[in-house]
């Protein structure tokens, strides 16, 4: 065995924590978070801009326009998933209130679903973006 056989072998290792039950679900969530097609709620049916709405309801992604699923989407239900992976990957609590480790959350976030996270995060109400600092916000619903 030669000494470069253990660092081509840790090329190709997987974190194992990309693979637990919480940080699966986490990403499953964010696939199901949206659906397609614009948003057609009565507010959006009517014609108004979304550009006065507190949260956005209509995306694109991947090319295609999609929507937020409010009924599974709210702050709260963004905030529960999203405490169970990060304790399940860093083995530390979350903090909902103060600065959010973007780069934690994307290592164990799949790189397809960046885009939708980045969404989701303002969308529900659960994070903001200020000065390019993610600040997570305590929920009240």
């Amino acid at each position: 065995m030669s000494a470069e056989e253990p660092l081509i072998a840790d090329l190709f290792e997987v974190d194992k924590r990309l693979t637990l039950k919480p940080v699966v679900d986490f990403n499953s969530y964010l696939r199901n978070a949206f659906g397609e097609g614009p948003c057609r709620c009565h507010r959006c049916a009517e014609g108004e801009d979304q550009s006065s709405y507190s949260h956005a309801h209509s995306f694109t992604f991947e090319g295609r326009q999609w929507h937020r699923r409010f009924a599974s989407t709210a702050g709260s239900d963004v905030a529960q998933v999203l405490k169970k992976a990060w304790l399940s990957y860093t083995k530390a609590e979350l903090s909902l209130v103060g600065a959010l480790d973007l780069a934690t959350l994307k290592t164990f976030t799949d790189a397809t679903l960046h885009e939708r996270l980045l969404a989701l995060l303002p969308a529900s109400g659960l994070a903001r973006e200020s000065d390019g600092q993610w600040m997570l916000q305590a929920q009240a619903d």
